[in-house]
């Protein structure tokens, strides 16, 4: 019988972790190679140009565009403030029919126009900051961009999830990998903590673990109709991590109720109680990106690492489909053909065939699949 090998999303319990931290526009890094940092810590900051605000000066004071700079009392690059008094006009004898004007924003003059008679106002810059996301030392620094932050520990990846960059506390919340996380799970002092159910999570369930303040919930998997209820929208599956939700959310196998891997479960277990970081970003298509829980310096344990032999793809093999049409179902491998197949696109590709979870046969590129480990 043919064979093939295939990644699977990692569980290990001690591996080396790096990870880029970069600012969107050119900025100051504040740290430097070798630093110890915190997963709150600010490593770089840039600071983004503030909104312009235009203040209507000529129209206001009721003259002509080229007399507004001359009766204007400040120049460019001064400061400015709400409610100061930025101009005004001599009136009739001095007195009768005078015209003042008053900021109505903050910031520093930008322009003072004679075409216009409009002065602009850019107000405060804004200040864009990128944390280390995970504890480390910083191990290369990317000048005016950023750094990376490298550690030692565990890191469980996932298959989906929704929600960005959170830290908490690891509590394992029911006593089996197959047992659902249901509301009466979550007490009223999980806050700050992420959750770890066994098969799945009932919307309920995310209702009262956000309404307590939990930072985070790592599950085997979600009804999609569950998920959708709680975002308000359906997610697809391009890019996720940006979701306006005050917890981050992680299943590990795929969507409906799957038991999480027997090893996945033992690695959270042993990890109970320690601070965690995760993030709920994912990214099906090109640049794949893993949602993923990180534990830095857990301790060494290699009885949780995986048998290379586990991604051996084969007849029998358990899968996990990770493209449309079947994204997140569960099959196994029931034949490896050796011959290359023609797809819609004209492009000739491996594939195998497999049985779904609810009895569907069904044909996929290869590329499409990875392995999911022995339970």
């Amino acid at each position: 019988m043919a064979s093939a090998y295939t990644p699977g999303l990692t569980v290990s319990g001690d591996i080396v972790v790096r990870r880029t931290r970069r600012l969107p526009i050119k900025g100051d890094v504040l740290v430097q190679v070798g630093d110890t940092v915190l997963p709150d810590q600010i490593v770089a900051r840039a600071m983004l140009p503030g909104p312009l605000q235009t203040l209507k000066l000529a129209e206001r004071l009721g003259v002509e565009a080229k007399d507004a700079p001359e009766i204007f009392q400040l120049r460019v690059g001064d400061p400015i403030e709400v409610g100061q008094l930025v101009a005004e006009t001599k009136g009739l004898f001095g007195k009768l029919f005078k015209q003042s004007v008053r900021s109505d924003h903050s910031g520093t003059v930008e322009s003072i126009s004679e075409i216009t008679g409009n002065v602009l106002i850019r107000e405060a810059s804004l200040p864009v900051d990128i944390r280390a996301y995970i504890p480390g030392k910083i191990s290369e620094v990317l000048e005016a961009e950023g750094a990376v932050v490298e550690t030692r520990g565990a890191m469980i990846q996932g298959i989906f999830g929704v929600g960005g960059e959170r830290t908490g506390i690891i509590r394992i919340a029911v006593a089996d990998p197959s047992e659902p996380l249901l509301p009466s799970h979550i007490k009223d002092s999980d806050k700050g903590v992420i959750l770890v159910g066994g098969s799945g999570i009932t919307y309920e369930a995310i209702e009262r673990a956000a309404s307590v303040g939990a930072t985070g919930i790592v599950a085997g998997g979600i009804k999609d109709s569950d998920l959708v209820k709680y975002l308000g929208y359906d997610i697809g599956v391009a890019i996720t991590g940006q979701e306006a939700i005050p917890l981050t959310i992680i299943v590990t196998e795929g969507f409906g109720f799957l038991a999480i891997a027997q090893r996945t479960f033992a690695l959270l277990k042993s990890l109970e109680g320690m601070e965690a970081s995760l993030n709920g970003a994912t990214q099906i298509r090109a640049g794949v990106i893993r949602p993923e829980i990180i534990v830095s310096k857990p301790g060494t344990n290699a009885s949780l690492e995986p048998d290379p032999e586990e991604f051996e793809l084969k007849s029998g093999s358990p899968i996990r489909i990770i493209r449309e049409p079947y994204f997140g179902k569960i099959g196994v491998v029931t034949d490896l053909p050796a011959t290359l197949n023609v797809l819609e696109s004209g492009t000739e590709v491996r594939v195998l065939k497999a049985t779904l979870s609810d009895g569907e046969q069904v044909i996929v590129p290869r590329a499409n699949v990875e392995i999911i480990a022995s339970r």
